[in-house]
């Protein structure tokens, strides 16, 4: 197996997003917000996060394929699970691991606008900086990060390192 180095701690993590679940109170107050977790790396942002986030709020997920199990995202989206339920009128927050290419988030955006919400904001933990193929807005920023490839925390590789409490480099071959 390759080894692994940590680029961003647990304590690090948990910092930012108490940062973040405070900008999101702040945002949210009084409104209808639905959190909308992107399955599977953002179940362990979205659960912390949400612990920060003081306001009572709904969740619900979606399951979008782009990679396959490549490093690299084909920008080739199928959604696997849709939302349970209804969105016209509510504001809408979606949880991502990662950004890097943009092209499955922008998919996912423009599939969702035509449900007439009152308003779609992203907050990611991961921004992969500079390899955007397409402009991506993103309200709560985590952390940006060069072109790594990145596990742990939700990420995997081939399924593997999602449960690291911590993000960390792989380097060298995995499969060794």
């Amino acid at each position: 197996m390759g080894t692994i180095s940590t680029l961003i701690s647990e304590a690090e993590i948990q910092q930012k997003l108490t940062e973040m679940g405070a900008a999101i109170t702040a945002d949210y107050e009084g409104k209808d917000l639905l959190v909308v977790g992107v399955l599977k790396g953002a179940f362990m942002v979205m659960a912390d996060l949400s612990r920060h986030i003081d306001l009572p709020v709904e969740f619900d997920f979606m399951a979008v394929s782009s990679y396959g199990a490549s490093t690299q995202s084909s920008g080739v989206v199928r959604i696997l699970k849709d939302l349970d339920q209804e969105i016209a009128g509510k504001h809408i927050l979606i949880i991502e691991d990662i950004i890097d290419s943009g092209l499955t988030l922008s998919y996912l955006i423009k599939s969702l606008k035509v449900r007439k919400p009152a308003s779609i904001e992203i907050a990611t933990l991961l921004w992969k900086e500079g390899i955007q193929r397409v402009p991506i807005d993103v309200k709560y920023p985590g952390f940006s990060i060069g072109p790594e490839f990145v596990v742990g925390y939700g990420l995997d590789y081939a399924g593997k390192y999602r449960n690291l409490p911590y993000i960390g480099v792989l380097e060298g071959n995995p499969e060794d």
